[in-house]
C-alpha cells in the first residue's frame, strides 16, 4: 500500500513521470488510494483540499511533446508540472473535471468496458453539463488524469478511435484471425485499431526495406493507390494528421522492434510543425526526415504554391529553435523557413503530375537524401 501511495495523484515527482500500462484492478486500486488520501487530508486536524500536480502545457516544456514508449510497460510523460487548485478561481473547474473523469473511468473499469474519448464526452456532457462543454475539455482532462494516476489512457478504459492506416509490404495477423496482406487493402489501407492490447499482440511479417510515415491521409491514399510499395519495397503508415498513441507511438514502435534493420522515413509538409510530427511521431524510433525540405522548396515547388507562415508558425519556430533536442540539420531547415517567411505542403509536388510523388520518394531514397 505504501508503494501504491507513491503512485497516487498525491505523489508528485517534479523530475520524472511515467504512465504505467496496467490491468484494470491495479488502476482501480490507484484511484481508490487517491480518494482515500484526499479524504484523509479533509479529515485531518488541519483539513485542506490538496492541489493536483499536472503536466505543464507551456510551449517551453518540450518534453511533454516528446511523450513516447520507453519500454513495454511505461509511457514517458514529462518532468515539468503545474498545479490545479480548488481554491483558485482560474483552475477550480479544471480541478473538478479531473475528479469527474476519474469517477467515470472507475465505473468503466468496474464494468470491464472500453470507451472512446468521443463516447466519454457525450456521457460527461449529459451527466455534468456545467463542467464539460467541449471535446477539448475532455481530452485535456484525460491527459491530466493520466499524469495524476500515472497510468496510460488505455489502462483507464479509454481507447483511441481508429484513425490510422497501414499499407504495403506487411502481413498482419490478429489473434485467432486470418492473415491480412496490407498490399491488397486498396487506397484506404488496413485500418489500425485503437485497441492497444490487440496492437501489441499482432503477428507481423514483411520483406520491406523501408518504413515511410506519411503525415497526411490524402498523400497516403495517393501512394497506396499508385502501389508505390511495388517500386520501393516499403510499408506505409499514417495517423491521418498528428500521431495518436494507437497508430504512431505503439504500432510504429512495435514495427521498429520487429524490423530493427528497416530505416523509418517521415514524409511531412515543410512547416515549423514538421519536427513535432516527423521526429515526435515516435521518438523511441530513429525517424529520418525524407521531405519536404529546403532543397525541395528551391528546386521543385513553384512560387505560386508557397504559403505565408502564420503567427503560430513563428511561435513554434521560436520555441523549437531554442530547444536542446533539435539537431543542427533541423535547425538549418527551420531557419530557412523563418527567413523565407513561407511554408509548403506536399501536394505542391503535384505541379509535376500526380505520378511524380512516387518518383520523388524513390529518388530521395536511392540517394539516401534524408536527415
Amino acid at each position: 500500500m505504501g508503494e501504491l501511495s507513491k503512485n497516487s495523484i498525491l505523489f508528485s515527482d517534479q523530475h520524472l513521470c511515467h504512465a504505467d500500462i496496467l490491468p484494470p484492478s491495479e488502476v482501480r486500486a490507484r484511484i481508490e488510494v487517491a480518494i482515500l488520501n484526499f479524504l484523509k487530508n479533509l479529515n485531518s486536524s488541519n483539513p485542506e483540499v490538496t492541489d493536483l500536480p499536472l503536466i505543464s502545457r507551456k510551449m517551453g516544456n518540450s518534453r511533454v511533446r516528446r511523450g513516447l514508449l520507453t519500454d513495454d510497460s511505461k509511457i514517458f510523460l514529462s518532468h515539468s508540472f503545474s498545479t490545479k487548485s480548488l481554491m483558485n478561481e482560474n483552475t477550480a473547474n479544471s480541478f473538478i473535471r479531473v475528479w469527474k473523469v476519474m469517477e467515470m473511468c472507475y465505473q468503466i473499469l468496474v464494468q470491464e468496458k472500453k470507451v472512446t474519448q468521443r463516447e466519454l464526452f457525450y456521457k460527461l456532457l449529459c451527466d455534468s453539463p456545467h463542467y464539460f462543454t467541449s471535446q477539448l475539455q475532455v481530452n485535456r482532462t484525460i491527459q491530466d488524469l493520466v499524469a495524476l494516476v500515472r497510468c496510460s489512457r488505455y489502462s483507464l478504459g479509454i481507447m483511441a478511435s481508429s484513425r490510422g492506416a497501414v499499407a504495403g509490404r506487411l502481413l498482419l495477423q490478429e489473434p485467432n484471425q486470418e492473415i491480412v496482406d496490407c498490399s491488397t487493402c486498396g487506397s484506404s489501407g488496413y485500418v489500425i485499431s485503437g485497441d492497444l492490447n490487440l496492437l501489441e499482440n499482432l503477428v507481423m511479417k514483411s520483406d520491406a526495406r523501408y518504413i515511410i510515415v506519411v503525415e497526411k491521409h490524402a498523400i497516403f491514399q495517393r501512394l497506396a493507390e499508385d502501389r508505390v510499395f511495388n517500386q520501393i519495397p516499403c510499408i506505409l503508415i499514417t495517423a491521418k494528421g498528428y500521431p495518436d498513441i494507437g497508430t504512431s507511438r505503439l504500432l510504429l514502435h512495435r514495427m521498429s522492434r520487429e524490423f530493427p534493420e528497416l530505416p523509418i522515413l517521415g514524409l511531412v509538409d515543410c512547416t515549423p510543425v514538421l519536427y513535432l510530427i516527423s521526429k515526435k511521431t515516435t521518438p523511441s524510433c530513429n525517424v529520418k526526415w525524407l521531405g519536404l525540405r529546403k532543397d525541395d522548396i528551391e528546386q521543385l515547388v513553384p512560387e505560386e504554391s508557397l504559403i505565408p507562415l502564420k503567427p503560430r508558425d513563428h511561435q513554434i519556430a521560436k520555441s523549437l529553435s531554442s530547444s536542446e533536442i533539435l539537431q543542427d540539420k533541423y535547425k538549418e531547415e527551420l531557419s530557412f523557413m523563418v527567413q523565407s517567411g513561407q511554408r509548403a505542403e506536399i501536394e505542391a509536388l503535384y505541379f509535376h503530375g500526380f505520378d511524380f510523388l512516387a518518383k520523388y520518394i524513390g529518388k530521395k531514397i536511392v540517394q539516401a537524401d534524408y536527415i
